[in-house]
């Protein structure tokens, strides 16, 4: 029998991440339809709306199977919805989850993938009694890497040419966060 996984709510010092609702469809399919955000992303471009719909329901079937939570973020400062962060493929078996995130480019430049990632972490290690995180992004996207360095995550390896993103063949990163090397402190590591 599943064990469900609550969806949190989590307050940062600039943002909130929360459990998606139905009237966040607008403002999602906004973010996945855009194809400079996800150009480098091995899935293209939503083009019906109904997508957001969908990916809204399949958050609240991950919660309720338990097998991980995505949250919506929204800024503090004008309560915008700016992107998405969660974890997935949670196993408490394996004690293993791997982050993935979201986020407008209006956004871009101003740490706000760093602090959901960061505070979505610091919930996951406390509740869910993680050991091991993993997050893997096109080697192309220099920026997501830097999160990921700046949240602690270290490069393990290269998945070669593992994905197609807008009909080229790509490599892929992958990293790890292990529970001991997580930063417990209450704010990421400065950039490097």
């Amino acid at each position: 029998m599943p064990v469900s996984l609550p969806t949190p709510t989590l307050h940062t010092t600039r943002l909130t991440l929360r459990p998606f609702e139905d009237a966040d469809a607008n403002d999602l399919f906004a973010l996945q339809s855009n194809a400079h955000v996800l150009r480098y992303w091995d899935s293209p471009p939503w083009t019906e709306p109904v997508r957001a719909e969908r990916f809204i329901a399949a958050c609240r079937q991950m919660a309720a199977a338990g097998t991980g939570a995505r949250l919506a973020v929204d800024r503090d400062s004008d309560g915008a919805f700016i992107g998405w962060c969660g974890l997935t493929r949670w196993n408490p078996d394996y004690r293993s989850a791997s982050l993935g995130y979201c986020f407008g480019d209006a956004a871009w430049g101003h740490g706000y993938a760093t602090e959901a990632a960061h505070a979505l972490l610091r919930w996951a290690f406390d509740t869910l009694d993680l050991n091991r995180v993993q997050a893997e992004t096109d080697t192309r996207n220099s920026a997501s890497a830097r999160v990921l360095e700046k949240l602690g995550f270290v490069r393990e390896g290269t998945l070669r040419e593992d994905c197609v993103v807008n009909g080229e063949v790509s490599d892929s990163w992958v990293y790890g966060l292990i529970r001991r090397e997580w930063r417990s402190s209450s704010e990421p590591a400065p950039a490097r």
